[in-house]
Order: C-alpha cells, then structure tokens, then sequence
C-alpha cells in the first residue's frame, strides 16, 4: 500500500492480485518500467516513484486487478479508475452505484470518463467521495445510463 506521501503525489497504480498465477502482462505493458514480476508466478510489483498512474497496465491485466486512485483530484473527492468490460458502456457525467469487492453497493459515484481500449478492457474514470476510493472496485448502472 502506497504510504499517504505517495498518494499526495498524484494517480498510482495499486494491485490486488488474489492468486499466485504464471502472469506479467502488465509488466510488459508498463511504459515507464515501473512494474516487475521476478519470478511468472509472483505478484507484481511496483515502483511507486516511476508510476504516474496512467493505468495502460489496467488494460492488459487479464484478471482485472489493477486499479488507479487519484486523491489529489479534488477536495472532496478522490479519482478511481476501474477496469470494465461490460457491455452496454455507462456514459460521462452519469451517476452510478458503487460497488464493493463484494459486489454490494456502498454510495454513489460520477463518471467522468469513458476510455476505451482496443482489446476491450475498458477503463471507467469515476469521481467517488474520498472515503470510498479505497473500496470502490466495480460499478452498477441503473436502467437507461448507458451509451
């Protein structure tokens, strides 16, 4: 876990890889070099000091266990990047519920961003209140917020 200095800093990667499985594509994606896998089996690591949080690592994960959190956006709030590869894709400026690693929804969240990736690992940019960034790893559209 990055220490309170690090997130003062800006958007950085954080991994939440469950399983220790042959795997380094985010390694290999990482165009800064910030990650490594020394052994095909070891979760990766990171250099959080090279990591400016761009999150093109997010869209090679196979198991979507990498997000980016921003705590410097704003005053109230905290950026989340999510990997999403649902379909129908939500739209920008929608609110959804935000959901938990346990799929439960735990308040609300805005997004701000819809960037697409051309191997459809898609990465949703969501404004959530700075106590949930944290928790926050999936989303939930209502009925007609969709693109």
């Amino acid at each position: 876990m990055p220490s309170q200095e690090r997130f003062a800093k800006g958007p950085i990667a954080l991994f939440e890889c469950m399983q220790q499985i042959p795997c380094n594509p985010c390694a290999d994606a990482c165009p800064r070099g910030a990650i490594t896998v020394k052994e095909i089996n070891d979760c990766p690591s990171l250099n959080e000091e090279l990591c400016n949080g761009c999150g093109v690592c997010m869209t090679h994960c196979p198991g979507l266990s990498i997000f980016v959190v921003d705590y410097t956006y704003g005053k109230d709030a905290a950026l989340v990047k999510i990997p999403y590869e649902f379909s129908p894709l939500p739209e920008a400026k929608t609110v959804v519920d935000a959901l938990n690693r346990q799929g439960q929804c735990i308040g609300t969240a805005q997004v701000i961003r819809v960037q697409t990736s051309p191997n459809k690992t898609n990465i949703i940019w969501l404004s959530v209140p700075r106590e949930l960034a944290m928790e926050v790893r999936s989303i939930h559209l209502k009925k007609g917020e969709t693109s």
